[in-house]
């Protein structure tokens, strides 16, 4: 139970509220560890799997530290940075739901929408701010947001961030917020070297708690791959899993939006409700998008990375990877999707000759190996990558190989012969049977002359 957490410091009855209304009794194993550390102020470095409840475990002590003490007269109160729009808007309305009992208010700052709306905004001073680091930095530049009476910063899904070159900004944000403030610091993919800089400046005396790394295995998501010759075979097992696979909703994945926009036009042709997402499009069309899937208009999204993260929808039961995702972590955020909160999933993979060697690099940085499935009538001519058999010429080419290097070896391992061993110098003379005269090898020596005294 919520108020079992911390029985020195329950969460404000106005949470408790908030939480009962959900249906939210029994917290998860990230928030029993977060919430009471976070509630004492302390700052957290904190590894968890996707679906866990991170977002919950940061919002509901910040959300509980504003309530405790009123602060009308202040700028921002508490700063959450998430690397994209669909996060940003994921996290702002998890926020507004928790606070619904209560008077703080919360201001959304993201990239593509209405800059002078968003000016408009941070002159209200809601207390808390959801944004994106580019887009706010935009705003700073202008002197527009005030972080001086900033009491708590968030960087959720930090290392993504830095992958999203937001690092930079991310730090710049930090410098000019109050120096004083409590900083909470999550992630699903925690990857200490390359955060490493960025927590030395931002966090103090940080609780470190990894209740996972990237390579833990997903028990609720079962992980599967299907061999495919081409892009052509790909499009046929696609319509097929998503005519017979059992689902609620599904979610596609490309690498690219040109392929992302081609599915979302072969789908249309197939009569399958779906609809497309990916950076190019409109923001208004986005939310749009996301909207139609979460009532269930559509049940099949083809999307780009941009959903990896942040797509938090109750029902997806099903990612297909289209295209194998480029990283190991790209690919834990891409099948996180499915499979949470306890619910099942299944993550299916399709692999062509190109993505063999992707495929094989990213079972072993998660370690563990994908089952592989066949999808009966669509049957890839293309089994995995070929072992090299050696021929019988090839055979005794390689034992003439082997024989000469043997042969040079053991002729470099004979007695070296000195030149000074050939010379007849100061060797002993043989007996002469012939008698005949033979050149000892000393010049003859002369006769003294006789004394003729």
């Amino acid at each position: 139970m919520f108020t079992e957490l911390n029985p020195d410091n329950l969460l404000n009855e106005r949470l408790l509220k908030a939480l009962d209304k959900l249906g939210f009794n029994q917290p998860t194993d990230v928030q029993k560890q977060s919430i009471p550390l976070a509630m004492a102020g302390k700052d957290l470095l904190v590894s968890a799997e996707t679906g866990s409840g991170k977002t919950a475990a940061f919002l509901l002590p910040t959300l509980h530290r504003l309530m405790a003490c009123d602060a009308p007269n202040t700028g921002t109160r508490a700063l959450v940075l998430v690397p994209t729009r669909e996060l940003a808007r994921q996290v702002a309305k998890d926020c507004q739901t928790l606070a619904s009992f209560s008077a703080i208010k919360v201001g959304l700052i993201i990239g593509r929408e209405d800059f002078k709306y968003q000016k408009t905004l941070f002159r209200k001073n809601p207390e808390v701010i959801v944004a994106t680091p580019g887009r706010l930095m935009e705003h700073l530049d202008q002197g527009t947001p005030d972080f001086k009476d900033l009491e708590v910063l968030i960087l959720d899904e930090a290392d993504r961030m830095l992958d999203m070159g937001f690092g930079d900004d991310v730090l710049k944000i930090a410098a000019l917020s109050n120096p004083q403030r409590q900083t909470l610091l999550f992630s699903a993919t925690m990857r200490q070297k390359g955060l490493k800089h960025m927590t030395d400046q931002v966090l103090r005396e940080p609780e470190h708690l990894m209740l996972s790394t990237v390579r833990d295995p997903h028990q609720s998501i079962r992980q599967q791959i299907v061999l495919a010759d081409d892009n052509n075979h790909k499009q046929k097992l696609l319509l097929s899993l998503l005519s017979t696979e059992d689902y609620d909703k599904a979610l596609v994945f490309t690498n690219t939006r040109a392929k992302a926009d081609l599915l979302g036009t072969e789908l249309f042709k197939s009569e399958i409700r779906s609809g497309v997402l990916h950076g190019e499009m409109e923001q208004e069309h986005r939310n749009r998008v996301v909207e139609r899937l979460r009532t269930g208009h559509i049940n099949v999204l083809i999307a780009s990375d941009v959903a990896a993260r942040g797509l938090d929808i109750k029902g997806i039961d099903l990612v297909i990877n289209y295209d194998m995702a480029r990283t190991g972590d790209d690919y834990t955020h891409r099948i996180g999707r499915t499979g949470r909160a306890g619910e099942e999933g299944l993550a299916i993979a399709f692999i062509n000759p190109t993505e063999w060697n992707l495929m094989a690099s990213i079972e072993h940085y998660l370690g563990q190996r994908f089952e592989h499935r066949v999808i009966k009538g669509l049957e890839a001519e293309y089994t995995g990558p070929k072992k090299l058999k050696s021929s019988g010429k090839a055979a005794g080419s390689r034992k003439k190989k082997e024989a000469k290097k043997e042969a040079k070896k053991g002729a470099s391992n004979k007695a070296k012969v000195r030149k000074r061993d050939t010379k007849k110098v100061g060797k002993r003379r043989t007996p002469n049977p012939a008698n005949e005269p033979q050149d000892s090898g000393f010049a003859p020596l002369k006769k003294k002359p006789a004394d003729k005294s």
